[in-house]
């Protein structure tokens, strides 16, 4: 990993970051009610009389958030305990009906894991750090204050009061803006290809506390700042480099770091004090009186595991090892869940209609995907999920480039109408008749036609100017409205120029 160092006016200083990710659990319900949990519903709308806190209402766990959390704790080579106990946090807030939050304080569902990450896109191999994961433990998240809503009062909307939440822990091991971007990014790929968290940062369904502190390289460790509920990556990084920034401004100005909260404000690209942070005996944490401890036993934990897909890094290895993949290509297709599996989709349909090899369909199915269509989804302002081509029609199109029926431009202007309309590959070819032609005997005539036209290039190209042969070329396949053949116009044009 690259050394990140901040210069100051006594030296330079080291930044050690630590990220507590709260990561929505992917259920049909909350952690301990059967209330939904539908992003963008109506306030209060989804509030049970668990959420509420009504008197006599007693929690039940939703064993899919416990699964969920497990399956989690497994992808990241993490220790699973199978005995944990849910502890409350009590506090007061106007978004917190209990006037407690359940949490696993003392005895967390998920123990110590690690991640591997890397800051080389060509070569994900290269240059690897493990960063260490402390903890995972579930939780209830709380309420939402709105303060838009009338101009003297506060609402409280109770929709997510009750949701599932992991919160996963990471040790202080990233020392740069990068590492940080890089460790949330890899989280949330496996969260997402597990399917334990659909990441979605803008819903607010992933989110990371950022804790910063700094020191004199090889020091001990200086005194933390925690900036919450940070909502995308670039935004960490910001924040990790804002904060850090601050700190040894106030450092070698004689001052001193104080334990607190504090908010990234992206507008003014700074962080503000929120609140002081003091020690986590002040939330009197104590084990909850209505929640059995969670005793796990190895049928639970056998299916967990055997409902595991191939992960990131496994998948990354197998395009390049068996697809014959570059690393790049193989890092960015595995790079998002929803990517790999759209590719997965093109090269099985590909594999099924074409007459090759499996890593000459995964070379083409990959540089078209990464090239042509990423490309044109940036220009159409879509991503995969709302993409006019399927992967079926993809691997139709690609097929038809493989066994000459369409030349590299006549693809190109296929794969354009696909766009505008939506239709099958096959059916535009028929319809508008944009077969690649190999007629011989068509493509000679409009060669000596060319040449008739053009007796000075000729005259120059018999002399020596062999440069000019890309004129002729382009003529041909000009007057042929590109539907000739490449590989029979060059092979027929230097026996026609030769002559």
């Amino acid at each position: 990993m690259s050394e990140y160092r901040i210069q100051g006016e006594t030296g330079e200083w080291e930044v050690v970051i630590g990220l507590e990710v709260h990561a929505q659990v992917t259920s049909n319900a909350k952690l301990f009610s059967g209330a939904a949990t539908a992003f963008g519903a109506e306030p209060n709308s989804q509030v049970s009389l668990i959420d509420a806190a009504m008197p006599g209402m007693l929690p039940t766990p939703n064993q899919e958030c416990i699964r969920q959390a497990v399956r989690t704790g497994m992808a990241i080579g993490a220790v699973i305990n199978k005995w944990s106990r849910f502890d409350r946090k009590n506090y007061f807030y106007a978004d917190l009906p209990q006037g407690y939050q359940i949490s696993q304080l003392f005895h967390p569902l998920v123990g110590e894991g690690q991640i591997e990450i890397s800051l080389d896109d060509k070569d994900p191999e290269a240059n690897v750090k493990t960063i260490g994961i402390e903890r995972i433990h579930v939780e209830q998240d709380a309420g939402k204050l709105m303060h838009d809503q009338h101009p003297t009062r506060s609402y409280v909307d109770l929709n997510r009061a009750g949701v599932a939440l992991m919160e996963i822990v990471s040790k202080p091991d990233m020392r740069s803006p990068q590492e940080a971007g890089a460790y949330l990014s890899k989280l949330r790929a496996i969260l997402r290809y597990v399917g334990s968290c659909d990441g979605n940062m803008d819903q607010g369904s992933m989110r990371a506390d950022v804790n910063v502190s700094v020191r004199k390289p090889g020091a001990e460790f200086g005194t933390r700042t925690e900036t919450k509920n940070v909502n995308s990556v670039r935004f960490v990084m910001q924040t990790v480099e804002i904060e850090a920034r601050r700190q040894v401004e106030v450092l070698e100005a004689g001052g001193k770091i104080v334990q607190e909260t504090r908010l990234f404000d992206p507008d003014k690209g700074e962080t503000r004090s929120m609140r002081s942070k003091e020690d986590a005996h002040d939330y009197r944490y104590f084990p909850d009186p209505d929640l059995l401890p969670l005793e796990l036993d190895d049928a639970f934990l056998e299916e967990c595991r055997a409902s595991l897909p191939e992960l990131p890094d496994a998948k990354r290895r197998r395009y390049e090892q068996a697809l014959g993949l570059s690393a790049y290509n193989a890092a960015t297709l595995t790079a998002d869940a929803d990517t790999a599996r759209w590719f997965e989709a093109l090269l099985a349909e590909g594999a099924r209609i074409q007459k090759k090899g499996e890593q000459e369909v995964a070379r083409a199915s990959a540089n078209w995907l990464l090239s042509d269509l990423y490309g044109a989804l940036n220009r159409l302002n879509k991503d995969l999920d709302t993409s006019p081509v399927s992967p079926e029609q993809g691997a139709e199109l690609l097929a038809l480039a493989a066994d000459g029926t369409l030349s590299g431009p006549l693809a190109k202007q296929v794969f354009e109408i696909m766009l505008e309309t939506g239709d099958a590959a096959g059916k535009i070819v028929e319809e508008r008749g944009l077969k690649q032609t190999s007629d011989t005997g068509a493509i000679e005539a409009v060669i000596a036609e060319i040449l008739a036209k053009n007796p000075g290039q000729l005259e120059q190209y018999r002399g020596g100017k062999e440069a000019l042969f890309g004129f002729f070329v382009g003529q041909t396949m000009k007057a042929m409205a590109g539907k000739a053949n490449p590989a029979v116009v060059n092979e027929l044009l230097k026996k026609a120029l030769a002559g």
